[in-house]
């Protein structure tokens, strides 16, 4: 269960940023609160993981997802550049993450 919640904590670490970048400074009503709220999900989840999986796999992984897919997301909805040595890199984030829990 703690591997669901922390993969659940980096979803919502996706989620807070880019509700940060939606808010537009914190100009934003909605994209605030989204902002607020992904963000304590994140932190709660995780401190939920932490109880059980060693505190450098549970940060080194949230991380990689967080960034992954914030790389991702940038990629498709805000016309960052797709170009293949950043998809490369993100697997390699991803092959990180997959060796930190193989490892945990």
């Amino acid at each position: 269960m703690a591997w669901i919640t922390l993969i659940a904590a980096g979803f919502c670490e996706v989620g807070f940023v880019i509700f940060l970048k939606l808010s537009d400074g914190f100009k934003r009503l909605f994209p605030s609160i989204g902002f607020i709220l992904f963000g304590a999900g994140s932190f709660y989840f995780l401190s939920l993981a932490l109880k059980e999986i060693p505190l450098g796999t549970a940060y080194g992984i949230w991380t990689g997802v967080g960034a992954a897919g914030s790389v991702l997301l940038g990629m498709l909805f805000f016309r960052e550049a797709k170009d293949m040595r950043r998809v490369l890199f993100i697997f390699c984030i991803v092959a990180g993450v997959i060796g930190l829990k193989i490892t945990g």
